[in-house]
């Protein structure tokens, strides 16, 4: 990940079963600066049945679930084709398989990069498979407890380069679903990259989970949030995808260069400039003994008696005459 926080745009089912849509997420997202796109292989008849009901209710189109499933499906052909375009794109290509058949069409076409939904971590059926096939698999927590993520991790660990998401499966994910102090208790537990998983629909998720000490993000996509489709108000459209790369980059850059409180020695002309020195708010007689009410500070430092030793003024004499809003030096008093 070359020390970068690694961003991926979930296409997902974004693309509405429409290979030019598909294509034209791609197109989109190349100049956006993330490192990856990822869709999800639905092979409808090995991965689903009559009988599986809708998450949420949003199809005008498909009368079952299964049908929706078919609707996503592209040929092995075609998938080859969206691969070939991420990576004339320098895009690198993640997919996500539903299915063992999934797993086997990934394989074929040369896939090296798995995510597994969070739907799919007590599959261990699906995980031993994609991780025969993969240099790299990303995991999903939405619904997994810390033991069942422990039997997931078990599972792949030895096979391959291993990252974990922090996730809430709830569609949109509201601030208080967010849960970033899981962030660093998953990086203790499991000592591999830990990112987030994000469905909140806007991009203030991501980049606090940035700031929480997430090294992977995975957010999904829309060209606009009013489309069909169960995960349009989830996810952020290319314009946000542009404004939060561009915030996730500032933030990295912030957290390579600490903040070393105990040394200002930068600020030094700075608190000359706006640093003051004491002065005198009347005209005031030789012989004059000093108050507190006799005193102003002015802009620059440096000119008369620096304000924090303002006291050691109070009750001491005027050597001579000073004229109104003149500094004050130690060598005007006795």
């Amino acid at each position: 990940m070359n020390g970068e926080i690694y961003m991926i745009a979930e296409i997902g089912q974004a693309h509405e079963g429409s290979l030019g849509l598909a294509h034209s997420y791609i197109d989109a997202l190349a100049s956006s600066g993330v490192n990856a796109v990822k869709f999800q292989v639905h092979i409808a008849e090995a991965e689903s049945s009559i009988h599986e009901p809708f998450r949420t209710t949003f199809s005008y189109k498909d009368p079952s679930r299964m049908d929706y499933w078919k609707r996503m499906e592209f040929s092995e052909e075609e998938w080859v084709g969206l691969k070939a375009h991420c990576e004339m794109k320098k895009l690198d290509f993640i997919a996500s398989p539903f299915s063992i058949s999934a797993v086997g069409l990934l394989e074929r076409i040369g896939v090296s990069a798995i995510k597994i939904g969070s739907g799919e971590m007590n599959n261990l059926l699906l995980l031993s498979a994609a991780a025969g096939i993969a240099n790299r698999i990303i995991l999903s927590s939405g619904m997994s407890s810390l033991s069942e993520l422990d039997n997931a991790i078990a599972q792949v660990n030895d096979n391959c380069k291993l990252s974990l998401l922090q996730c809430t499966s709830s569609y949109p994910t509201g601030p208080h679903q967010w849960g970033l102090n899981v962030i660093p208790v998953l990086k203790d537990r499991y000592q591999i990259p830990i990112g987030f998983s994000d469905h909140s629909g806007d991009i203030f998720a991501s980049l606090a989970a940035v700031a929480s000490g997430a090294e992977i993000l995975e957010f999904h996509v829309t060209f606009d949030q009013r489309m069909f489709g169960p995960d349009s108000t989830s996810s952020i459209n290319i314009d946000q995808v542009k404004q939060l790369v561009k915030g996730v980059r500032q933030i990295e850059t912030a957290m390579k260069f600490p903040v070393d409180k105990s040394d200002c020695s930068e600020y030094t002309t700075l608190k000359t400039i706006f640093g003051k020195s004491l002065a005198v708010n009347n005209d005031l007689r030789v012989g004059h003994i000093m108050t507190v009410s006799d005193l102003e500070a002015k802009k620059p430092a440096g000119y008369g008696i620096l304000p924090t030793h303002f006291e050691t003024v109070v009750g001491r004499q005027l050597k001579h005459d000073l004229a109104k809003w003149s500094f004050l030096n130690l060598s005007d008093l006795l």
